[in-house]
């Protein structure tokens, strides 16, 4: 099928990347990321521009952030970017005058991890993004499921706990409140102000107080034994756990894979999420269990998925 480039739009930079059958990045072009949506398109089309010079290129997968619809061309909705039902592949094909796909950025970086990362050699794979928020991706016999409308797997918007904090999508009690990077932060912070006798460590990477508390803070001092950050990763682990559980009984998966920048902590969050799992898995002492694995390819797993993508032919049948 030849070379393709993938494109991760994030929210500081765009990054584009050519990318072989094999999964190998061989060369990649950045540029900042705009504030406008019509910036945006100048700057994929840069990105891509930069990146494929040298190389005879077949086509162009973007990972895009929001609801994509199922003919991978248009963005019905982006929560970070102003795209309504924005037409990003006639735009993008426009400018580079290359074959483009438009895909979920958690899709992407779900197909990259099980077609090149830690999914390779399983057929039934879930994996979840665990980040700012919570994304996810679906393959079932060894095809990525988006849902008849093209927008399934938005795991992090499940209500877990009815009338629950309030989340960015305008919903109450969605998983991604109690399982991702802003949930960490928010649970350091409780747990520092009530005992900070325990969390000296956490306090002194900061400004010395609870609200001057940041993930990367978190990280530093669980490595080191603070205990309100290792229980705040526990807290976590908790309730991604018993969504995996719940995600178990519907799809049942041979693995779940688990990705983005929390997964990077490796076992620190990884053991008390297999824990936890187990701990709520219906029927776990007697039924087979599904790997909880950690991913592989890092936040290269969404450029990688993008540009395998664009090779797969058009799902809608």
């Amino acid at each position: 099928m030849g070379l393709t480039i993938g494109v991760d739009i994030g929210g500081t930079k765009i990054a584009a990347g050519v990318v072989d059958e094999e999964g190998t990045i061989l060369s990649t072009h950045k540029v900042p990321t705009p504030g406008t949506p019509e910036e945006i398109v100048d700057a994929i089309a840069s990105a891509v521009d930069g990146a494929r010079v040298g190389h005879d290129i077949v086509g162009v997968g973007i990972g895009a952030a929001g609801y994509v619809n199922r003919q991978r061309s248009e963005v019905y909705f982006a929560p970070n970017i102003h795209w309504r039902n924005e037409p990003l592949k006639e735009k993008v094909e426009a400018r580079v005058g290359l074959p483009v796909v438009v895909e979920n950025d958690a899709n992407a970086a779900a197909w990259g991890e099980y077609k090149f990362g830690a999914g390779k050699g399983h057929r039934n794979v879930i994996c979840i993004t665990l980040g700012t928020g919570l994304g996810g991706g679906v393959i079932i016999g060894n095809k990525l499921r988006r849902g008849h409308f093209g927008v399934a797997a938005e795991f992090g918007h499940i209500r877990m706990v009815p009338d629950g904090l309030l989340c960015g999508c305008g919903s109450q009690g969605c998983w991604e409140q109690y399982a991702s990077g802003r949930a960490l932060v928010r649970y350091a912070k409780q747990r520092a102000n009530a005992t900070p006798e325990q969390a000296q460590t956490l306090l002194s990477l900061g400004d010395g107080t609870p609200e001057g508390i940041e993930g990367k803070h978190v990280s530093m001092a669980a490595r080191q034994g603070d205990r309100v950050a290792v229980d705040s990763y526990r807290e976590l682990a908790r309730w991604v756990g018993a969504g995996l559980a719940d995600l178990a009984s519907l799809f049942d998966p041979s693995a779940f894979i688990v990705g983005g920048g929390l997964s990077d902590e490796g076992e620190l969050v990884l053991g008390p999420i297999r824990k936890s799992y187990r701990r709520w898995l219906v029927g776990g002492n007697w039924r087979p269990v599904a790997d909880v694995l950690g991913a592989q390819l890092g936040n290269k797993a969404g450029l990688v998925g993008a540009a395998d993508l664009a090779r797969e032919p058009d799902p809608v049948m």
